[in-house]
């Protein structure tokens, strides 16, 4: 069959008008006859653009999320997990009514025992409660009137890759939208300048490494691709290609852009392809973004006080304090989402050491974004979320002495935090047995902690489906449910 009859059978005009008057074409292509019809009022968060009609379901605590995400798992016996019991258990094995038959990595199964590692760091009460918090904290253990610790989250995956594409996605399989898309897609955008989505990643020591992070991440999957999450770069333009090449203008990229954008529409015109409508709309999104993006990333005009909160690093692009700052930027902006990624907690052998960095790099951030949120009155409505894949074990990987000991991936149990938007602070939910290796009291699935943070966006997770493929697919898949012992 020729290309022109093929496309003809594709979508006929008529089929194109019916779409254009119900799809997001409508909304891309109004914004370019109109653009007063998108203009910023003021109160975006009352008037999103795009998003589901109907939503939210009920009234949220929440109109945006801060997902701070500590990729390689921290070990919770090391920060949060506090047990005394197993000082008395040095270098003894893990007792197989313990472990009951659950799998275990390859990088630990050839081992022929797997001795107990008590954590070297001390654990000191802090907060209303006397919540344990090791040394490695010193300043996320001021704010425990503010969090609520999960310390029964639990996950199927035992391996990295699906684990975080997992938590990212609700499915160990690639191919789903990530939780930052289903918001975008559900709730829309409260500012026309910049992504409903915005991804961050942080430099440790000035570089990246451990466990890579694929861009599926934060993708979005089946939903069209106006959805994914949008990648700020810490050098250079914080988003490729955004300045004007030389020689070229503002005026001159504008009648480019409706150049380009007349013949996008026409071609699906002529074919019906919505992915094209939303290439119109993220050239839009682009074009507004030359201005709104240099401004976010400015923070010539914060106070000192501030950056002093945030710590030394924060005038370095790229830093996890830097990063905590632009995620309050982006929060007083309107971003819907924000995910914060920081890698290198992947602690299989010399974890003393490196867990005492990484912790350095991040404690004091995690304060200063939560309490200056709280000061600027935006704790009360931003959901913020601490925590990664999973957790680790409490035997030692490879080899160990009283002061250097590594530890292995553990899915059965580890900790996560959440602060603001309804969150009960001061709250202590679950408990794990003595090695905290199994669940004793109210487990957290991963599915359970995506339906609450939907939940607090106003959101029924059952309900907030895409049909693909014949199915409807949603985050939760067909689990979760709402961890309510952590709401005010």
């Amino acid at each position: 069959m020729d290309p022109i009859t093929e496309a003809g059978l594709i979508e006929t005009r008529r089929h194109f008008f019916g779409r254009m008057s119900t799809g997001i074409g409508s909304a891309a292509l109004a914004s370019l006859a109109n653009p007063q019809l998108f203009a910023d009022t003021g109160n975006a968060a009352a008037n999103p653009i795009g998003g589901l009609s109907g939503l939210p379901h009920f009234a949220a605590k929440a109109k945006r999320v801060i997902y701070l995400f500590m990729s390689g798992a921290p070990s919770q016996l090391d920060m949060w997990d506090y047990k005394p019991k197993m000082n008395d258990w040095f270098d003894k094995d893990l007792p197989d009514s313990v472990r009951n038959g659950q799998r275990i990595t390859t990088m630990t199964s050839g081992q022929t025992r797997f001795p107990i590692a008590p954590s070297i760091f001390k654990f000191n009460q802090h907060g209303p409660n006397g919540t344990y918090v090791s040394e490695l904290l010193p300043h996320t253990a001021k704010m425990l009137e503010d969090i609520a610790v999960i310390k029964t989250v639990h996950t199927e995956a035992i391996n990295h890759d699906p684990a975080i594409t997992y938590i990212q996605t609700g499915s160990q399989l690639p191919g789903r939208p990530s939780t930052g898309s289903w918001m975008s897609y559900g709730l829309g955008s409260m500012n026309q300048n910049l992504p409903a989505f915005v991804v961050l990643h942080s430099t440790v020591n000035g570089g990246f490494g451990g466990q890579a992070l694929y861009a599926r991440l934060w993708g979005s999957g089946f939903l069209s691709t106006k959805h994914q999450g949008v990648s700020l770069r810490s050098a250079g333009d914080p988003v490729l290609y955004l300045s004007n090449p030389d020689g070229m203008s503002a005026s001159m990229r504008r009648r480019m852009l409706d150049e380009l954008n007349h013949l996008n529409a026409e071609r699906f015109n002529e074919v019906g392809d919505p992915e094209i409508q939303s290439r119109i709309a993220q050239y839009e999104m682009a074009y507004r973004m030359q201005t709104s993006v240099p401004e976010l990333t400015d923070i010539s005009g914060e106070s000192k006080e501030t950056l002093e909160m945030y710590g030394k690093d924060v005038t370095t692009p790229g830093t996890f304090a830097a990063n905590c700052l632009l995620a309050r930027r982006m929060a007083e902006r309107g971003v819907r989402f924000t995910q914060v990624f920081i890698r290198q907690w992947d602690q299989h052998g010399n974890l003393p050491n490196d867990i005492r960095r990484q912790c350095g790099i991040i404690d004091q951030p995690c304060y200063a974004l939560v309490q200056d949120l709280k000061q600027r009155g935006l704790l009360d409505d931003t959901l913020v979320i601490w925590g990664g894949e999973f957790g680790r074990t409490i035997y030692c990987q490879g080899g160990l002495t009283k002061e250097n000991y590594g530890r292995d991936h553990h899915p059965r149990c580890y900790t996560k935090w959440m602060a603001g938007a309804g969150i009960k602070g001061g709250t202590v939910y679950g408990e794990t047995d003595d090695f905290s290796y199994n669940i004793v009291e109210n487990p957290v699935h991963i599915h359970d902690l995506n339906a609450t943070i939907l939940q607090q966006l106003g959101i029924d997770h059952e309900r907030l489906t895409f049909r693909h493929q014949g199915r409807d697919f949603r985050l939760t898949d067909v689990h979760g449910e709402v961890v309510k012992g952590i709401l005010a």
